[in-house]
């Protein structure tokens, strides 16, 4: 089990590791930060360890800023002396909420909560991967669309696709001809259908087909800038954080 812990008073930190030690042996403390900014940074630059333990008040901060800078998709611990935060911070992966002085057999607690957690998803990951593999080995993308039209129907041909868009949760088709047609579909259903070798979601409102790129270009803070054919309603930007995924598609 990694552990980072994220606190800004030394002998707490101190403690905090000597008892996740006593609770398990095994346990590996990957850093102790003790600032947002800190926190940020290693995030950032660092594979996520298993388990955060996280103080709410820091040196330069609420916590809960950190994640508005950074995704963190991993389980946290809350340990704080205040305890009006603790609405706030089951929204975002939170295990538990405890308050200091931190007790041994309530973080025992915690770390069990933790582990059968972590079981689940482990199992649940393995499923995951094998219908992955499946889907990999006998693909069956889908090849065209059945729109309602006027007093009847038409079909859309996958590969006359620009790309998708979602606006105000309704899902548009965009085609190479610069044409529009709402369509009954999510944009992560579409993304489950469509061959990934082809379309890319690029964000939460784009999923781009390959041949509708026509540039692409730096854009602040590590992010990228796409540009359409045809062109599209909005600025299209890719994450740092995907960025590099982005590139591995194109050069696959």
């Amino acid at each position: 089990m990694n552990v980072l812990i994220i606190e800004d008073e030394k002998l707490n930190a101190i403690r905090l590791q000597k008892i996740l030690l006593e609770i398990d042996s095994h346990t590996e403390i990957v850093a102790t930060l003790d600032t947002i900014a800190d926190s940020v940074q290693w995030l950032r630059s660092n594979p996520h360890p298993n388990l955060i333990l996280m103080d709410v008040r820091l040196a330069d901060g609420i916590c809960f800023e950190i994640f508005s800078k950074v995704e963190i998709t991993v389980p946290v611990i809350f340990t704080t002396a205040y305890d009006e935060y603790a609405l706030r911070a089951f929204k975002v992966n939170s295990i538990d909420y405890l308050l200091k002085p931190i007790d041994i057999d309530e973080l025992r607690g915690s770390i069990s909560k933790f582990k059968q957690q972590h079981t689940q998803k482990i199992s649940s990951g393995t499923i995951e991967e094998v219908v992955a593999i499946i889907k990999k080995q006998n693909p069956n993308y889908r090849s065209r669309f059945l729109i309602p039209y006027r007093d009847g129907y038409k079909t859309i041909m996958v590969p006359d696709i620009a790309y998708f868009y979602s606006e105000n949760k309704i899902t548009n088709i965009v085609t190479r001809d610069a044409k529009e047609q709402a369509v009954s579909y999510t944009m992560d259903e579409l993304e489950e259908q469509l061959d990934p070798a082809i379309f890319f979601r690029a964000n939460r409102q784009y999923l781009i087909n390959i041949k509708s790129l026509e540039s692409i270009h730096n854009y602040f803070n590590g992010k990228l800038k796409l540009i359409l054919v045809p062109a599209a309603a909005a600025d299209i930007h890719i994450s740092k954080e995907k960025a590099s995924q982005f590139k591995k598609w194109l050069d696959s």
